[in-house]
């Protein structure tokens, strides 16, 4: 794992792509024989698209989606000969590696009524942060959709976390790269799903802001949504969810908001490992997008319990932004990255209202809370 993760940025998990591509290679008869012929093509789903939309004329990623399958080598940002061997991938397999803004050919006109050219690729996480301009050193950003993902800009340096969070391209433009760290919660909103569709305890996402805001006090109560494992910074895919601190006056709006209180918690324990790594850089203000920032309760919520100021931008799609972004960059349209960050705009600041030392109790819980459920 060491020497994975010095040439790849990533940790030994099956979350990334050359577990899996070597396991079908291994188990699917024929299929490393037709990959060795070169019959058969690897690639995440951004090179499956340019293949599909440009017709198989370009096979063909960005530096972030490859930074992503555990083959790509940081420094040079090319594939890795000594990562194909270790993991028994024939080179013939896998896509030509281009800068994030730039020409990836032409979509075809029987998809789309007319040929357009595709000219910005993105990994989802590396586009919501250029969406969101985070181009400097300690500029964090964190999605909220099913699960979160927190990253933050560590500047033109491969960046080596010593905390057990993922190095990675954060884009590529023209001549300039910029690297960042990043760290994965596996489930975010999918506990409000949960509690919707397991539990029946609220009909709609929509209501779960209401119904936490009615909670009386309930310290020692932790939900930990281990449902397949924890993410970063534990890595621990056999730990498995629990409910921890039940009275008999705690309810639905009680269990509500610790469920909430539970992405917020993690997502502390990933901004608190980037800022053991990025040291003297330290991190900005907390920029948030997804859909569970709607909930104007829980972003006061994530600013009291990390200790950071959450900034919630007009565009919180920020994903598609970026990819727009890039392409705009790619096309003409924007001189520069600076010509792009003028143009965030935020549309609410949230503060932490809550003194540190209340901070930190409750998070001292949440640590012990994650500790019994972990399988190591």
């Amino acid at each position: 794992e060491p020497r994975v993760a010095t040439v790849t940025g990533l940790l030994l998990d099956p979350y990334f792509s050359a577990t899996k591509l070597a396991w079908i290679l291994d188990h699917v008869p024929g299929a490393r024989a037709r990959a060795e012929r070169g019959e058969l093509c690897f690639g995440t789903v951004d090179s499956w698209l340019i293949y599909r939309l440009t017709n198989g004329r370009v096979h063909a990623t960005d530096v972030t989606n490859a930074s992503r399958t555990m083959l790509l080598n940081l420094k040079t940002l090319g594939w890795d000969a000594e990562m194909l061997a270790l993991f028994g991938v024939p080179a013939e397999m896998l896509p030509q590696v281009r800068d994030s803004a730039g020409d990836f050919g032409m979509a075809a006109a029987d998809h789309l009524g007319g040929e357009i050219p595709i000219l910005g690729v993105a990994g989802d996480q590396q586009a919501a942060a250029f969406g969101q301009a985070c181009f400097r050193p300690g500029d964090v950003k964190s999605t909220y959709g099913t699960g979160c993902f927190a990253l933050v800009n560590s500047g033109a340096a491969v960046p080596v976390s010593q905390n057990r969070l993922l190095a990675t391209a954060a884009y590529r433009v023209g001549a300039g790269t910029a690297y960042a760290v990043e760290g994965s919660i596996f489930v975010a909103g999918a506990v409000v799903q949960w509690l919707r569709d397991a539990l029946g305890v609220i009909r709609s996402a929509e209501e779960i802001e209401a119904l936490a805001a009615t909670a009386r006090p309930a310290e020692g109560l932790y939900f930990v949504p281990a449902f397949t494992g924890l993410g970063a910074p534990y890595w621990d895919p056999e730990a498995r969810g629990a409910i921890l601190g039940l009275t008999r006056d705690m309810g639905a709006a009680e269990i509500a908001r610790a469920a909430l209180d539970s992405v917020c918690y993690q997502t502390r324990d990933l901004l608190d490992a980037m800022g053991r790594d990025m040291k003297a850089a330290g991190l900005a203000a907390l920029k948030v997008d997804g859909g569970m920032v709607r909930n104007d309760w829980f972003c006061q919520r994530l600013a009291d319990l990390t200790g950071l100021t959450v900034d919630r931008p007009k565009v919180t799609e920020t994903t598609a932004l970026g990819a727009a972004y890039l392409a705009g960059l790619a096309a003409g349209l924007f001189s520069d990255i600076d010509d792009i960050a003028s143009r965030w705009a935020l549309e609410r600041r949230f503060e932490p209202a809550m003194n540190a030392a209340a901070r930190d109790a409750l998070y001292d819980g949440w640590r012990r809370a994650v500790g019994r459920v972990r399988a190591v």
